[in-house]
């Protein structure tokens, strides 16, 4: 072992689960076991504001570039761009991928001489010059792709299907190679257990010229997003756990996060959104079973995660490194509700039902299994993300806001340290720079000009002795923007405008106050049509800044 240099610069762990809800960790409220991640939060900071994206590569690209994703080249995701080719073509910030208008994270560490690791999902382009070996990533095993069979699980279609999920070929690599995931990854491949596998194995190979320099490493789950599988023996864990379901587990969530302080004790929760005229005692037995066993597999896949964030601690303990580390462990977006039965696949009049149903197992018995292919759907979403309206794809709070737990020493914080200010995801790469001590480059990195983040570091507040008395960006002052999809939202200190087509909205900007109504239930725009007025006016700025264009609703060739 390395001996620990007193003046080593700090390390830092990025921890990244897809498509955790807000309440989802029992540190933020869950019944779910994550002991390991509570720990984290009892000798750490957690934050109640903290914001991404409502999608999964848009807050990537801003975690690794530190502005936004309308900047860093995913202005809409890949998957929704792709079949547009022609219309988003030569659209800066529109790329698809990670851009090269940014320095990415790893690569600027990669340059002040930081060792560099990478376990997981990238999401931020397919190609090698794309992928985290030609971005800063010294080492990686790399997921290129949004989704996948957590144990690899592939059969040989005969259908022409491209869709996240079913088909990985060619979108595996470790290091600067391409590998073949049929054939060169473990029998018993579990994606959280064998992506912390492979970060453990890049930190336990390190020669002691590498363990004298700092390291900056990205475990990036692809767990809990669908499709929903998890080992038998974990999942029997839960038995019995959701049958009184969701609407019962809301309860209980909130009645938790009071307990914790993270909420009002009478605090008003959206309705849940998605399913309308849905009743859990009016649906059939079998229909309930089939409901409660899929969220069993989901708090399941969480406690997996749990598990292997302790087994890198415990790595970390044991080589003294982990007290000079900056652990971060974050979700990507809001609770993921989609239901996927109804997407078309290949342009025609099949369904990804029908996909199913040919080559996957759903029954009662399998659901969990690497032949099983099920999603939980958006009323256990929206129990995950409740108090807040909505759930992942969405603008509004469920969508966008995240759990986040921070752990190091050096800030000095007091145990189950909580701080209410607003962050965003884009706050990590100046955060990360100003605890390595390094700069950002500016407008030229690697003669190539690129652009100056627009987060900001969290040195100075989560430093301080009582982090209610700092803020961040101002809280009252700060602005911010998001768009997904058409849906638009900004928001200036605690108040947020808020457009969106009817069904999610109501095709007109909204008004909420967030410090009065964290749930965004009462529209104040008739009450306060010059504070809406000059919202409206800074989503134009915004708009204009980001290099934004519109982006139509394509209806495929179904129409739908």
């Amino acid at each position: 072992m390395a001996e620990p240099r007193s003046n080593k610069r700090p390390n830092f762990l990025i921890i990244v689960a897809d498509d955790l809800g807000y309440s989802d960790i029992g540190c933020y409220g869950s019944e779910i076991n994550t002991p390991n991640i509570d720990g984290l939060a009892r000798e750490g900071i957690r934050m109640t504001s903290f914001h991404t994206a409502a999608a999964c590569s848009p807050t990537r690209s801003m975690l690794f570039s530190g502005t936004d994703n309308h900047i860093a080249g995913l202005g809409e995701m890949a998957e929704y761009m792709y079949p547009h080719q022609e219309y988003f073509k030569d659209k800066p910030g529109y790329e698809g991928h990670l851009n090269w208008r940014v320095a990415a994270l790893p690569e600027i560490l990669e340059d002040a001489g930081y060792h560099t690791l990478f376990s997981g999902k990238w999401h931020l382009g397919l190609a090698k010059e794309l992928a985290p070996c030609s971005r800063g990533f010294k080492k990686n095993f790399s997921f290129l792709p949004g989704a996948g069979n957590h144990f690899a699980y592939e059969p040989q279609l005969d259908d022409e299907v491209t869709f996240p999920g079913l088909a990985s070929d060619g979108l595996w690599m470790e290091g600067s190679e391409f590998i073949d995931h049929r054939t060169q990854l473990p029998e018993d491949f579990y994606s959280t257990r064998s992506f912390t596998d492979k970060l453990l194995a890049q930190l336990g190979s390190r020669t002691e010229e590498e363990k004298h320099d700092p390291f900056f490493a990205c475990l990036t789950f692809t767990a809990p997003h669908w499709p929903l599988q998890a080992p038998q023996e974990v999942i029997r864990k839960y038995a019995g756990k959701y049958d009184d379901g969701p609407d019962a587990l809301t309860r209980a969530r909130l009645a938790r996060l009071a307990q914790l302080g993270l909420v009002d004790k009478d605090i008003e929760f959206a309705p849940p959104v998605g399913a309308p005229g849905y009743e859990w005692d009016q649906m059939p037995e079998e229909e309930r079973q089939r409901s409660a066993r899929a969220m069993e597999v989901f708090a399941a896949m969480v406690e997996i995660i749990d598990e292997n964030v302790g087994r890198v601690l415990d790595y970390l303990r044991s080589t003294d490194e982990l007290d000079n580390t900056f652990v971060l462990f974050m979700s990507d977006n809001g609770a993921e509700g989609a239901a996927l039965e109804a997407v078309p696949v290949m342009g025609g009049p099949k369904t990804m039902a029908a996909i199913f149903e040919k080559y996957y197992d759903n029954s009662l018995e399998n659901i969990g299994n690497a032949d099983s292919f099920v999603w939980y759907g958006p009323r256990w979403a929206c129990a995950a993300t409740a108090p807040s309206r909505g759930m992942k794809s969405w603008v509004a709070e469920g969508g966008i806001r995240c759990p986040c737990v921070i752990r190091y020493p050096a800030f000095g914080s007091v145990p189950n340290a909580v701080t209410n200010s607003f962050t965003t995801v884009m706050d990590i790469l100046p955060t990360v720079l100003s605890l390595a001590g390094v700069q950002h480059p500016g407008s030229q990195f690697r003669n190539r000009t690129v652009v100056e983040p627009r987060g900001k570091s969290w040195q100075s507040h989560l430093s301080s002795s009582d982090c209610n008395q700092t803020t961040v960006h101002g809280e009252d002052e700060h602005i911010h923007g998001w768009e997904f999809l058409d849906q638009r939202a900004i928001r200036e200190g605690n108040w947020k405008a808020m457009w969106a087509h009817e069904g999610r909205g109501k095709g007109k900007w909204e008004l909420y106050n967030l410090a009065e109504d964290p749930s965004e239930m009462h529209d104040k725009a008739a009450e306060e049509p010059e504070r809406l007025e000059r919202l409206v006016f800074h989503w134009e700025q915004y708009y204009a800044e980001t290099g934004m264009i519109p982006t139509p609703m394509f209806k495929s060739k179904t129409g739908q």
